[in-house]
């Protein structure tokens, strides 16, 4: 299977790139300054490009694909609500229809407020919402667009290898946890890229304490 992956070069997109890698899969990564940051390799052909330029997403696309993914992070900016609209365009002129994305938990519900993001609510902890606020941006072009797509949605997000004990809940955050590592969301996400179960979804993801 062809993949086109966002973001390959991110603490959670790296870790994911390797597993798809080891799955068997080839994979497209536009990534800015690529070749010196990824190595070229059989099964991976590497763009130099920034995903905020619709020339550069567009040379992405050059083969054909199966799935998009994207690990993009906000990069403290507003690289997720520029890059969107380019990639959702490319994906919907191709008949590219699956898109998974990394999102944040800030994005699935409240269960205080069950009609209210997380993170415009109480169960919030955020000194800052310019995260969030591009994530759900994302999350309102993907429910306007034809695609098939899945967010997955990790809390605390620190560096480290994946567990085999994870817990999901779709639109909701799971109650069993409070954080997830890097590794295990990459692998977890490696885990259900036909899931047709996770088609149009929020996914909450934490490791069970």
């Amino acid at each position: 299977m062809h993949i086109i992956l966002f973001g390959a070069t991110g603490r959670t997109g790296n870790r994911l790139l390797n597993h798809l890698l080891d799955g068997g899969h080839t994979i497209t990564a536009l990534v800015r300054d690529g070749t010196s940051r990824l190595q070229p390799q059989e099964q991976l052909t590497v763009i130099d490009g920034d995903v905020t330029n619709p020339k550069d997403v567009e040379s992405a696309f050059q083969q054909p694909a199966d799935i998009v993914i994207s690990a993009l992070s906000t990069d403290k900016s507003d690289t997720l609500s520029t890059a969107f609209p380019h990639i959702i365009m490319e994906m919907e002129k191709r008949g590219i229809h699956r898109i998974l994305t990394i999102g944040t938990a800030g994005i699935l519900n409240a269960r205080s407020e069950p009609d209210t993001f997380r993170f415009e609510s109480k169960e919030s902890r955020r000194s800052s919402t310019r995260a969030a606020e591009e994530h759900a941006a994302v999350y309102r072009l993907l429910l306007d667009s034809s695609l098939t797509w899945t967010i997955f949605c990790p809390t605390y997000l620190p560096d480290g290898e994946a567990v085999d004990s994870v817990a999901f809940e779709f639109d909701y955050l799971p109650e069993e946890g409070s954080r997830i590592t890097t590794g295990s969301t990459a692998a977890f996400i490696a885990g259900h890229l036909h899931d047709e179960s996770f088609h149009h979804a929020r996914v909450g993801l934490v490791e069970i304490e």
